[in-house]
């Protein structure tokens, strides 16, 4: 079977951890005021070389990508140059698209992608960029398998296969811009493209819409016709979201490792989405590449519409390898014997784990609530410093 890659989003090392213990061939991530997505906690440049260590570690030998694909101005050349200097050596590529950067990762050798805002959707764009050097085309979110199709003959492509999609499709919205000056060109969006909306006319007079979210666009999941996906041509599969939770990452990655490494029966397909329902979306869409969206592809969704939400209840202090029982603080709502929750620190992949016993003064209860201190067995080993998150079905 041809070798496609999982590329995966990563705004913190938690993410990074669950992006890699799901299965990710690579991960992609920005740097503090650089890159499209600010308000995620992002990394620093002296984080590079841990995320090398940590890609290195893995068993998959995972790729690190960089995302300066923001508009770049003239005070920010000096800093984005000594940032592509640093990265060389430790970065496997950078992603961009404006050619202030491109010239710098052609001055230092930095093997680099051109990200989805340069919005290529010709051939003859592709190869412009291919002969420039680039190693790869992450192509415009408006193009049909069949279009993706004929440009993956001349270059190598990157297509989004899961995850938010933006009312202005590759992201040149200046609607943050215009009334909160806070530009989404600087990775820095209000989205009030997700806010409810009525329409008023020069009278007053107000008209409620049906659906009130008309620029809310659903989620991109291409899970169902993701073999047709490969028959356009596409190398490497990304995932959108870094700046959403660890536990999206993971569940995420691991539905579409699946289903490169094997083609999925119907019934595996469906096991897969529901397992994607659980974590954060608003309703799935299959984007432009099996037709042109309409409006069920705008979704009704206030605060999404996943079936399960953590909640934090406490962390652990300590660890007691021989009775395999961690001591808990409970800083917050309540837990009982068979609750399932979510073990998550910095460090270390994601965990999801149930109670399988607690013990309040020497004796075993059923359940716990805020400010007891308290042994809990979730049956298997955990490190001290592990947030605890009660996980709530809906």
């Amino acid at each position: 079977m041809e070798k496609y890659e999982l590329l995966a989003p990563a705004g913190n090392f938690r993410n990074l951890h669950a992006a890699i213990e799901a299965g990710a061939d690579a991960v992609y991530f920005g740097v503090k005021g650089l890159n499209m997505r600010d308000s995620a906690k992002n990394f620093s440049v002296k984080d590079f070389k841990k995320i090398k260590k940590v890609c290195d570690n893995s068993d998959r030998k995972v790729k690190s990508y960089l995302t300066l694909n923001i508009v770049i101005y003239n005070d920010e050349l000096k800093k984005v140059e000594n940032i592509i200097k640093k990265a060389k050596g430790i970065i496997d590529a950078i992603i961009c698209w404006d050619m202030s950067i491109v010239k710098m990762c052609q001055k230092y050798r930095m093997p680099f992608h051109i990200s989805t805002q340069a919005s290529i959707s010709n051939s003859e764009a592709a190869k412009f960029y291919k002969k420039l050097g680039a190693e790869r085309v992450i192509l415009a979110r408006e193009l049909n398998l069949k279009q993706i199709k004929d440009i993956s003959k001349d270059v190598m492509v990157e297509c989004f296969c899961h995850g938010a999609m933006c009312v202005a499709v590759s992201g040149r919205c200046f609607m943050s811009q215009h009334v909160h000056g806070l530009s989404a060109n600087r990775g820095k969006c209000a989205q009030l493209c997700r806010r409810a909306w009525d329409i008023k006319d020069n009278s007053g007079n107000k008209l409620k819409l049906e659906n009130s979210r008309v620029m809310s666009a659903k989620d991109l999941c291409t899970l169902p016709f993701i073999e047709k996906m490969k028959e356009a041509g596409i190398t490497s599969f990304k995932i959108e979201g870094r700046n959403r939770s660890p536990e999206y990452v993971y569940t995420v990655v691991s539905e579409y490792r699946k289903a490169l490494d094997k083609k999925l029966n119907h019934s595996e397909i469906l096991e897969g989405i529901e397992s994607l329902k659980k974590v954060y979306n608003r309703g799935f869409s299959s984007g432009f590449y099996l037709k042109m969206p309409t409006a069920d592809d705008f979704s009704f969704s206030e605060n999404g519409e996943q079936k399960e939400r953590k909640e934090f209840v406490g962390k652990v202090y300590k660890y007691w390898p021989k009775a395999g029982v961690s001591s808990v603080k409970m800083n917050a709502g309540k837990l009982k014997v068979g609750d399932e929750v979510y073990l998550i620190r910095d460090d270390e992949a994601i965990k999801r784990a149930t109670v399988k016993s607690i013990e309040l003064k020497g004796k075993r209860v059923n359940s716990i609530k805020k400010g007891d201190d308290i042994g809990i067995d979730f049956g298997i080993k955990i490190k001290s410093g592990t947030e605890v998150y009660l996980i709530r079905k809906y």
